[in-house]
């Protein structure tokens, strides 16, 4: 792969509503090319479809792309030598070039209203054509400025009649290009329609203004999903029609991120129905006020988030399921992306999740699990704090989960496990851990060893198995039997914590 200009690559989604995984990962694979080549990460905001701009969609993708860490170089909200980085904002360019394709014959006015359209895709089909498409072999039959009069042209022109333009495919030809994925991609132009160029409000559409955006902004490689492959054939011409092929960016269509069943590309729906969600954040409608769920608040961690995606679609070749971002950077190899589809496996997603959290040391966790714990209760120590997220870490596979798997070092059991204590609760256990507490009251240094020691000790001197007597203790500490090692437990919850949780579990297992 030639490499000989600076290397710039572009994120350019259109402002509608949640950002969905696959559009993440198109992300981290743009980030990932650029920082690995010492170039430069655009995000373009593509809001040329005023009908389908939603107001806080532009702010949500910057703070989703800021909470997985792959902030661009250059955006719309921190400027760049590039600007502007929104397509309404550069409207006055497209028509130029629009005009410039007019007046070369690779692109023609066409003024059909919509009922026309509609006419024609249901009027017009035959045996040959029996999904008919504004294309080479109807277009003669619409109202254009191909098949009108030119002095009817103009003054449709004059007049001022609602228009588009659209780029005039050849009729038979092939088209080639090389995908980094997929190889030598060929195209037939007769099975491709016209596509709409200019819109009637005077806005671009897609085709035309990725085309400019990419040229004007020199981008360098174009990463996409696959369901852009059938606009290539549009995209190559209009990068020829205007001159430009020799600086085409070289491009990528990345695999969908399929079902998990493999059947069809996930959805929101397939989400909602199976009951994880496929948006980075959680995003609400604002017209409908609809809340979608998204990995954020579910509990992930970015790190997590972002090595999960990676692994859906590539792979280094080594067996390494765990990457951090700047591994990442290092490894990663468009050679290595699959061209097939990679399936979305929600339990495979919690796995990288749940063995992130194991990897990360305390006081990197601290600051995503504090704040579920200060919603329940007082902040606590940080030191206190710290030692809790080590305790109880490695039985959490969700961040919301270290409230469930930690409540017991913060308040006081508000139900006992009674069904599970009763066969085993008598009066000489009663005995023991009466003995135990007026033993633990009175100890003068304490750790989970010494606890253990002076627990099996009285234990034995007593007569009874130790082993009868732990899920006693742990029920009496946190109301069930979880959590981490009891001894640890009793260590952190401290002395007086200890004693008085045992007194309480003798007066509530005695009723």
């Amino acid at each position: 792969m030639s490499l000989d200009k600076r290397v710039r690559v572009r994120f350019a989604p259109s402002p509608t509503g949640g950002l969905h995984l696959g559009g993440v990962r198109t992300v981290l694979f743009n980030y990932l090319f650029a920082r690995q080549h010492g170039g430069d990460f655009v995000l373009r905001i593509e809001d040329t479809d005023r009908t389908r701009f939603v107001e806080g969609a532009e702010e949500y993708i910057l703070q989703c792309l800021e909470w997985c860490g792959l902030e661009p170089d250059e955006s719309p909200f921190k400027g760049g030598a590039y600007g502007p980085y929104r397509q309404s904002e550069r409207k006055a360019l497209y028509r130029d070039y629009a005009i410039e394709l007019v007046n070369a014959g690779k692109a023609y006015y066409a003024f059909d209203t919509p009922e026309e359209l509609e006419y024609m895709r249901a009027h017009l089909k035959s045996p040959e054509n029996p999904s008919p498409q504004y294309d080479s072999r109807l277009r003669m039959q619409m109202r254009n400025s191909l098949s009108l009069p030119k002095e009817e042209v103009e003054r449709l022109l004059q007049e001022g009649i609602p228009h588009v333009i659209r780029i005039r495919m050849p009729e038979n030809e092939s088209i080639a290009f090389t995908d980094m994925i997929r190889g030598e991609v060929v195209f037939q132009t007769g099975q491709v329609d016209d596509k709409v160029l200019m819109k009637a409000d005077g806005m671009p559409t897609y085709h035309l203004a990725v085309v400019v955006d990419d040229r004007l902004m020199k981008i360098t490689h174009a990463f996409r999903g696959e369901e852009w492959l059938p606009s290539a054939p549009v995209h190559i011409l209009l990068w020829r029609y205007l001159g430009w092929e020799a600086e085409m960016p070289s491009w990528a269509h990345l695999p969908l991120i399929l079902k998990p069943d493999g059947n069809g590309k996930l959805s929101k729906r397939d989400g909602d129905r199976l009951g994880f969600p496929v948006f980075a954040m959680n995003w609400t409608d604002p017209k409908s006020g609809e809340l979608s769920r998204g990995f954020r608040e579910l509990g992930f961690l970015p790190e997590a988030f972002v090595n999960m995606l990676a692994m859906l679609g590539w792979n280094d070749g080594t067996g390494q399921e765990l990457f951090s971002l700047d591994e990442l950077v290092a490894r990663f190899s468009i050679d290595r992306v699959h061209k097939g589809g990679a399936k979305f496996d929600f339990e495979k997603a919690k796995w990288y999740n749940h063995e992130w959290i194991k990897r990360m040391g305390e006081d990197e966790l601290y600051d995503y699990v504090v704040p579920y714990f200060n919603e329940r209760t007082a902040p606590a120590d940080k030191t206190y704090v710290l030692k809790v997220i080590g305790l109880i870490r490695d039985r959490c596979t969700l961040l919301t989960e270290f409230w469930d798997q930690g409540f017991f070092f913060f308040e006081h059991p508000a139900a006992y496990d009674l069904a599970a204590i009763q066969p085993k609760w008598n009066e000489k256990n009663k005995v023991f851990f009466e003995m135990l507490a007026l033993d633990l009251g009175e100890a003068v240094d304490y750790d989970a060893a010494l606890l253990e020691t002076t627990f099996k000790a009285l234990a034995t001197a007593q007569g009874i198995k130790p082993g009868e007597l732990q899920m006693l203790f742990r029920v009496m500490l946190v109301g069930g039997k979880f959590g981490p090692g009891v001894f640890e437990i009793a260590a952190l919850l401290g002395k007086e914590g200890t004693v008085e949780r045992i007194r309480m579990g003798i007066s509530a297992f005695s009723i």
